[in-house]
């Protein structure tokens, strides 16, 4: 397309432009509706079982009376899809603030030799675009005229402004910081650097860990259910037949409907609950510590990261340039200027402050770019009308400098650039008492400054020029200052197993310096890629060295993307800091993506937890409680397991032993709130312990239930199984309680009492069962309400609970019996740890 700068583009071009290379809006794809996000959440593995056993339980409604337990399991489906549906509806949001970001303001543009101004969406390829300090890039382009400085780091993560002049490319969504110019755009809409980042964002993510390994674990429960349901109807068949029974379809119905029971208290309903309440309790603890976390799986899934990409700036370091030292030409080191002697100090101020594009305004330094705002900053004032200005040369790459002249001292050249260019210039150096003396040793300052560099600060030389000689005045050290909290925080996120990689558009000296420093680098064999590096290299290569992969520098947002891919192919979970647009679809496509609190929308939006304050110690709080999350889980998971295979297989035996109906339907209802709701909440605050810090992460493909996990579900439901059968059996507990109405309340109480104390086992895979019990007091006031209630239904349930006052003897042994599952459990754990090689950890 042929275009006359001056004037524009025609209106016919302008539609044939758009026609050819499309609107210069952001494509957005088809968004989910809450409908389709409740319909998702259904297809999580246990709600589907749940809700199979649901439609079962109400279509042999007619044959089981027990409406409580299907209201109950109704309700566990509703509230557990709903909660998570309200909490993750926000994350739908991204693309669309993305899209609302870009398109609210409006450009100044050429068009038919008239200066207009139009919205940023009707920009096209060929519109000659005008840019002033402030103005957000419309589109990506090139400068048609002048020159300006854009911040990128939105973009790129690179702190310092950059320098555009004619012929160089300019990037939509990148900002202008000084100067001004006129752009011709390029590339519109979605062919933008921009655009294919936004496009990135919207890909759906992979299936969550958490999500992965209920799944494992729903197919694990349907076959004990499943196996239980053919045992029992079998069983019951078997032993009609056998008693010569020939009319069998009554007893068919019944033993289909025996089965369904089975099934229907094999699956533990209360899990997606409790998981929903592990996941908020745990959320608004995170909270208090400026962890806001957007979506509930994110959290425990942070619990198991493998290996964390953390971006540097903002991040690991605060993203603002900060003056460190001045140094004299005598290699002297100075915090301030003010201690130099009065010429010294006279000449160095009016270098930095005249040479420099930055000012004071209402006390607050503005314009220029990054490094210049530090150097004002580091002066503590912009005294520019003692001096006049003769002339000036704005920083060039390929000159790697500027230059101001003023009437100081008659006419004063001040050369301010890169500090080998600055050294190379000069013949003469400024002693610390302000004497002129000729340069000889040039090597020993190289090799200084050298050193300097390699422990990440930038430095800039300063010289001037008395219209005979340039004369070297000294260097300025800046350095992106590291936080404080970030040496602690590697140093807790390395000691829980995960490895930390830093991703970073810095150049490689400066990126090594600062991981050296916070211990990222703490070995030899550890390695430091740039992108044309990592690039270069084939993926089966990038795999091999993966666990020795340290540092990323001059990184792409590609390059993020790629990193994130290639380690979740090889099975590691993974996590993304970040703070830009450019991070944006890295932390989407990341297993968590942590973005900053003071970073972008869009950042935030995509993210899974936000960092509130930007402090990387916080990820560390992260992993804790997620870790956290994922043992409560595992402990309810044993506790219910334990119960149901009890509750199954007395429901199996019993009506061989002639008991029809051990539990009542109301003592049903009660028993499901004590296994489930109560249950639930009481082990969702169980504490975080210091000690989770200091085990290696689990795998991806790490099933929710372990080795010492079966071993404790099988031994204490088994056990408890034994000790109802033999209580309902025993001719000596008969002789205790010597009325069946006695013995079937004392059952009764049996049943919720093993449950309690069954929950206290479960808590804890320590031998000590009360191990750090009072670090949950809501557990203690949870199971302290169960048994003073149980101790009322005992009491006062009469024939609604089918329950009769027991004597203090009567109750006393029932206690007792049931009290003898934890010294089982003791026994248990004590035989383990001395003759198994099972890893006594949830």
């Amino acid at each position: 397309m042929n275009i006359n700068n001056k004037k524009g583009l025609s209106l016919e071009e302008v539609i044939k432009s758009r026609n050819k290379y499309g609107s210069n809006k952001l494509t957005v794809k088809k968004k989910h509706t809450i409908f389709s996000m409740i319909i998702e959440s259904l297809n999580d593995p246990i709600i589907k079982i749940l809700l199979i056993a649901l439609c079962v339980k109400i279509l042999f409604l007619f044959k089981d009376s027990n409406i409580y337990e299907t209201l109950g399991i109704a309700i566990a489906v509703f509230l557990a899809s709903f909660i998570s549906v309200l909490s993750e509806y926000g994350s739908e949001k991204a693309f669309e603030r993305l899209s609302e970001e870009n398109s609210s303001y409006k450009v100044k543009v050429i068009r038919d030799s008239k200066k207009c101004v139009i919205p940023v969406d009707e920009v096209v390829v060929g519109d000659v675009v005008y840019l002033e300090s402030g103005d957000k890039v419309p589109s990506d382009g090139v400068i048609i005229e002048g020159s300006i400085y854009t911040d990128e780091s939105a973009l790129t993560g690179e702190t310092f402004e950059k320098l555009k002049k004619i012929n160089d490319e300019v990037y939509m969504g990148s900002i202008v910081t000084n100067q001004s110019g006129v752009m011709k755009a390029t590339k519109v809409g979605n062919s933008t650097y921009y655009g294919k980042i936004a496009s990135d964002i919207q890909e759906k993510t992979i299936e969550s860990p958490l999500k992965s390994k209920l799944r494992d674990l729903a197919k694990y429960i349907s076959y004990i259910g499943y196996f239980g349901a053919i045992l029992v109807f079998v069983s019951y068949m078997l032993n009609v037949i056998l008693s010569g029974e020939t009319n069998l379809v009554p007893h068919i119905i019944y033993a289909l409907t025996l089965s369904v029971a089975v099934i229907v208290m094999a699956v533990p309903e209360g899990l997606p609950m409790m998981i929903t309440l592990v996941l908020s309790s745990n959320m608004k603890r995170l909270l208090k510590k400026n962890v806001l976390v957007r979506k509930l799986v994110g959290i425990e899934t942070s619990g198991s990261l493998n290996i964390l990409f953390t971006d540097k700036t903002g991040t690991l370091t605060e993203g603002k340039l900060k003056v460190e030292n001045f140094i004299d030409a005598e290699l002297n080191s100075h915090k301030k200027i003010n201690n130099l002697k009065d010429e010294v100090y006279e000449t160095v101020y009016q270098s930095l402050v005249y040479n420099n594009e930055s000012f004071y305004s209402d006390g607050v330094v503005q314009g220029g770019n990054t490094t210049d705002r530090a150097i004002l900053e580091y002066c503590g004032g912009d005294n520019k009308n003692k001096y006049k200005i003769i002339s000036k040369e704005l920083f060039n790459s390929k000159l790697k400098y500027s230059k101001v002249i003023t009437n100081y001292n008659g006419k004063t050249e001040f050369i301010k650039g890169a500090y080998e260019v600055i050294l190379d210039k000069c013949t003469y150096y400024m002693k610390s008492n302000g004497e002129k003396r000729v340069l000889i040793d040039k090597n020993k300052i190289l090799n200084y400054i050298n050193n300097i560099t390699n422990n990440g600060n930038r430095v800039l030389g300063l010289a001037i020029n008395d219209g005979i000689r340039y004369i070297l005045i000294g260097f300025v050290t800046l350095k992106d200052t590291i936080r404080k909290e970030a040496f602690s925080a590697i140093e807790s996120i390395k000691s829980a197993g995960v490895l930390v990689v830093m991703v970073t558009g810095d150049a490689k000296e400066t990126a090594c310096s600062i991981a050296k420093e916070l211990k990222i680098i703490d070995n030899e064999k550890d390695i430091v890629l740039t992108s044309e590096e990592f690039n270069n290299m084939a993926i089966s290569d990038i795999e091999k060295i993966l666990p020795r992969l340290k540092v990323l520098c001059r990184s792409l947002p590609e390059d993020k993307n790629k990193l994130v891919k290639i380690a979740q192919e090889n099975n590691l979970i993974v996590g993304m800091t970040g703070d830009g647009v450019n991070d944006s679809p890295a932390l989407k496509r990341a297993d968590v993506g942590f973005s900053m609190g003071s970073g972008t929308e869009v950042a935030k939006e995509t993210s899974d937890v936000v960092i509130l304050d930007n402090n990387i110690l916080s990820i560390s709080y992260a992993i804790l409680y997620g870790r956290t999350i994922f043992k409560n889980i595992r402990k309810f998971v044993v506790f219910q397991l334990s119960v149901n295979i009890c509750a199954v297989l007395v429901s199996i035996i019993c009506p061989f032993i002639g008991v029809l109906a051990p539990i009542t339907v109301i003592q049903v209802l009660w028993v499901n709130m004590v296994m489930d709701t109560f249950a639930g909440l009481a082990f969702s605050f169980e504490p975080a312990l210091k000690e989770y810090m200091l085990e290696a992460p689990k795998k991806r493909n790490e099933k929710i239930i372990n080795s010492y996990m079966k071993n404790q579900i099988f031994f204490n439901g088994i056990y408890s199984t034994i000790i109802c059968i033999w209580f309902l059996t025993s001719p000596l507990i008969k002789q205790i309680y010597i009325d069946d109405k006695y013995l079937m309340t004392a059952f009764f109480g049996l049943f919720i009492f093993i449950d309690i104390f069954n929950a206290f086992t479960a808590r804890t895979s320590r031998i000590n069962t009360f191990s750090n019990l009072f670090k949950n007091k809501i557990f203690l006031l949870i199971f302290l309400f169960i048994t003073i209630v149980q101790i009322m239904l005992i009491y006062f349930g009469g024939e609604l609970f089918r329950t009769t006052g027991l004597t203090f003897y009567e109750f006393e042994i029932m206690i007792l019996i049931a009290f003898s599952i934890i010294v089982f459990d003791i026994f248990r754990k004590v035989l383990i740890k001395k003759k198994t090689k099972i890893d006594m950890k949830f």
